[in-house]
């Protein structure tokens, strides 16, 4: 199932744009070491610290004909999380199961199809009331229109209902997200320079009309060079943020990222730091 025909996803909506606003800004440290064999199956490990809480966990992927796929992760918290994705189990068409061992109701089945002018995705859980995700969008991969919600069957009431529409061209695209039940508006922007080396310039404003606040969020990313970039953010509210990522080796990566409070220099700045490794 080829993500680059149609429309794309709902979930791709803006996407591009709120990477370079949003992805890699953490104050987590990471530490991830992986590995690939040519049999298909990869491992990795994970430690991770996050808001002074420990973590980790080790998965291994196991991939076959290209079509299958199962995923397992066990973490620290001696819970162990299956996934199993097929590929084109219908023309078109992904199923992705999942479970999260020893909590049974966590079982979930999604299906996906992406076609020329059609994309949808729906998802359920295994257990008595289970919440009814479902999502569709309709276009071309230059103009997409899409919408999504979530029914309740505990309470009988659609508990999300979102929706969008995105306009892509060759070096820029736009998008108009309606979101927490028609109670939230973002418009986004983003538009590649060569001055910036194949990078880009973001533009992002969100509204809240039950509050009337508005946030105007302008960003960036600059692209070093082969194997080093760097994106910042800035906005209306005071709030600063960077990101610094550096290719070490092949698939091996140095993320350091910062964020300060411009209008609250009495508070610390908050620094995160991510290291994959891949030997």
């Amino acid at each position: 199932m080829s993500s680059n025909k149609g429309p794309g996803f709902f979930s791709a909506i803006g996407s591009k744009a709120r990477d370079v606003l949003t992805k890699d800004y953490n104050a987590d440290h990471k530490l991830t070491i992986s590995s690939s064999s040519n049999t298909g199956v990869d491992l990795s490990s994970t430690l991770l610290k996050s808001r002074g809480l420990s973590s980790g966990n080790v998965a291994a992927l196991f991939k076959y004909k290209d079509k299958t796929e199962v995923h397992v992760k066990v973490d620290t918290e001696s819970s162990v999380l299956t996934t199993f994705t097929i590929s084109d189990i219908l023309p078109s068409a992904k199923a992705i199961a999942s479970i999260r061992v020893p909590d049974y109701n966590s079982g979930k089945l999604e299906l996906q199809y992406l076609h020329d002018h059609v994309a949808f995705t729906t998802a359920f859980g295994f257990n008595r009331s289970p919440t009814i995700d479902f999502s569709a969008t309709i276009g071309t991969p230059g103009i997409a229109f899409g919408a999504e919600t979530s029914f309740s069957t505990a309470i009988g009431k659609l508990t999300k209902y979102n929706a969008g529409v995105c306009l892509k061209m060759p070096t820029s695209n736009a998008s108009v997200i309606l979101a927490d039940k028609g109670d939230s508006m973002k418009v986004m922007y983003l538009h590649q320079l060569e001055k910036l080396n194949g990078g880009a310039v973001v533009g992002e404003i969100s509204r809240r009309f039950s509050t009337n606040e508005n946030t105007l969020t302008v960003g960036c990313s600059y692209v070093v060079d082969t194997q080093t970039v760097v994106k910042a953010k800035l906005n209306n509210h005071g709030n600063l943020g960077a990101v610094l990522q550096h290719e070490l080796t092949d698939k091996s990566f140095l993320t350091i990222s910062g964020a300060f409070e411009t209008k609250a220099l009495e508070n610390s700045p908050k620094f995160g730091f991510s290291l994959l490794l891949k030997p």
